[in-house]
């Protein structure tokens, strides 16, 4: 019996432009991939690990012809819409109070203050959840197992009562893997609105 839903929230409820991202960053910075050195730092921005000003300084000394209004513009160019639909959606779960609400998403500080600049109604989003974990502040991430023990015991949940919902295939088998059920959605043909509909034999 589902008792808890676990949602990330990239390509989940916001969407997100990830290949496009990529494809604008590499022209900009003229370059034809991430370094292992960039990945890495991309990496612990994201557990937060290093601060704002540390991160950007690094991709300031190494792309010298870039301000950094212009690194965070390429930081940030991956995040689209966030359809109200969705917003819907989780405000009538929260109010049929049937699960508890959880958000576990991979996420940045520069990425969250844009977020909170161009969507209105984050904050009503927020509300929503009974717990809202962003990577860089619980300093763990998908899809290591500790972030997915860590949510299990901070809220004391049992794995096969909760069904997690992300669009990142290795965050999926991480979960399978500790007994969680799940939902490998596909952001280009599939909408986190139709859940009861699409894993209606979970219900």
């Amino acid at each position: 019996m589902i008792k808890t839903l676990i949602f990330d929230f990239g390509n989940v409820f916001i969407n997100l432009d990830i290949e496009g991202a990529a494809k604008y960053a590499f022209e900009t910075l003229e370059i034809d991939s991430f370094s292992e050195e960039m990945t890495a730092f991309n990496s612990f921005y994201e557990q937060g690990l290093i601060s704002t000003d540390e991160f950007l300084e690094f991709y300031a000394e190494n792309f010298p012809k870039l301000s950094k209004e212009e690194l965070i513009y390429i930081w940030n160019y991956m995040l689209k819409h966030f359809p109200k639909t969705r917003l819907e959606f989780i405000k009538e779960l929260k109010t049929s109070s049937k699960y508890k609400l959880i958000l576990l998403s991979n996420t940045n500080e520069l990425h969250i203050d844009s977020i909170k600049e161009s969507i209105s109604f984050f904050e009503e989003f927020k509300n929503c959840f009974d717990a809202f974990y962003l990577s860089h502040e619980i300093n763990l991430r998908k899809p290591n197992d500790d972030i997915f023990e860590f949510v299990l015991k901070e809220n004391n949940l049992k794995a096969e009562e909760c069904l997690f919902i992300d669009d990142n295939k290795d965050n999926i088998e991480t979960a399978n893997n500790l007994n969680f059920k799940t939902w490998h959605i596909n952001p280009e043909t599939e909408d986190v609105c139709t859940l009861f509909e699409t894993k209606s034999s979970l219900f």
